[in-house]
């Protein structure tokens, strides 16, 4: 947790990843962010995975740092507060993250009509406004065709969702640049941001649209080799495997020191007529002379050996590790000031990050859990709308809102 964004208000009407994880990233930089939640929970309350007492480790973790107000979005009251709420008064308010659709109760220009200067990021699945989810865009963009082994022609989703997490990434930078518009006297304004054209135009971005269209064909499977350098998994002697990677020539250098095979590559350089410390690409091109020098070379010595040896010579490496080990790691995990233990909204105590950047002219603040679900509401009616305790306790009696 840090504050720089201390005093700003967003609201977030949203679920599943994409504008969940914006409004974290945001509150976590210090913005009090207050999610509207439907009453007993949206669709993605109690989703997996779960603690055995039912309650979801995906919501606590996308929600930290975050209020809840919990509203009945489905009567005409509810969602008047939900709109009053989104458009609230303020130099620091009127920042809205959400996944309702363009048209209906939470459209921008209804709650436009309510505040001029209102700025909305908006997360869409399609640009056209028909539903897509992240596995369903991915699926579209070719990637889980040229994921996986070679030979074989089955689609490999990844487990990461990507694409979600990049759009909730861009609403936040978004949401933080319509804003410093706004006060520069431009106004506010609508972001939307599809799923889809996040992933089209990163497509485009990281270069795989253009080779397409200038080849002819997509990219083929290629297993776990490194497209364009050399990089790929070898089996040690023990039956480990270890990623190495080499882009760069000193990268290149220091492997072939370590491993012992400087001269073999020397000559099959020599036989190609070719330079591999020059250019990686030479590298991949000729990846099926290289790799036989590689797997004899790690096949002749334990992990444990390697390890070592690999640290001393400045190879870029990696071990594969389960998560249960990578818990152990302190480069990631075990350590690692970015976690706290906390006690979240299902009673269960266990470490979760703060901010992922870290400032180190700033202190780190402790680590927020999420709500519980419409523990903010009283608070949030009577500081945010102005309503009294009477009126309050008159819309939980009618059913409209609900408290934790």
């Amino acid at each position: 947790m840090y504050d720089l964004l201390k005093g700003l208000r967003v609201v977030e009407a949203s679920a599943f990843v994409a504008g969940p994880t914006c409004g974290l990233y945001l509150a976590q930089m210090g913005a009090e962010v207050i999610r509207i939640d439907t009453v007993g929970g949206g669709p993605d309350f109690r989703r997996w995975p779960l603690a055995e007492n039912g309650s979801s480790l995906y919501w606590e973790g996308l929600n930290k740092a975050k209020k809840s107000v919990a509203i009945d979005l489905a009567r005409p009251e509810g969602r008047e507060l939900a709109q009053r709420l989104a458009a609230a008064p303020g130099d620091d308010g009127g920042l809205f993250v959400t996944n309702f659709p363009v048209e209906g109760f939470l459209s921008y220009e209804t709650l436009k009509k309510l505040r001029d200067d209102l700025i909305c990021v908006r997360v869409m699945g399609w640009a056209d406004g028909s539903q897509g989810m992240d596995y369903t865009i991915n699926s579209a963009l070719g990637l889980p065709l040229m994921t996986g082994p070679q030979g074989d022609e089955r689609p490999v989703n990844h487990v990461l969702a990507a694409w979600d997490l990049l759009t909730g990434a861009y609403c936040a930078f978004g949401l933080v640049s319509a804003l410093l518009a706004r006060m520069r006297g431009q106004g506010g304004r609508e972001i939307r941001a599809p799923l889809s054209d996040i992933g089209a135009a990163t497509m485009a971005n990281l270069g795989f649209t253009a080779e397409t269209l200038l080849t002819g064909q997509q990219r083929p499977r290629m297993g776990n080799d490194v497209f364009g350098a050399f990089g790929r998994d070898f089996t040690t002697r023990d039956g480990e495997k270890l990623m190495l990677l080499c882009i760069t020539p000193k990268q290149w250098s220091k492997a072939l020191d370590v491993l012992g095979i400087a001269a073999e590559a020397a000559a099959v350089e020599a036989e190609l007529g070719v330079s591999f410390a020059k250019d990686e690409g030479l590298r991949f091109t000729h990846r099926d002379r290289l790799y036989p020098l590689f797997e004899r070379a790690f096949s002749a010595r334990t992990a444990a050996e390697l390890a070592p040896a690999f640290d001393a010579g400045g190879v870029t490496w990696g071990s594969y590790q389960t998560l249960d080990a990578a818990l152990s790691d302190t480069r990631l995990y075990r350590d690692n000031p970015l976690f706290e233990a906390v006690t979240h909204p299902s009673g269960l105590t266990y470490d979760a990050p703060g901010a992922m950047g870290t400032i180190p002219q700033d202190a780190r603040g402790p680590v927020t859990p999420a709500p519980k679900l419409g523990q903010h509401t009283d608070e949030v009616l009577s500081a945010v709308l102005g309503l009294s305790g009477g009126e309050i306790a008159r819309l939980h009696d009618a059913g409209v809102v609900a408290g934790a």
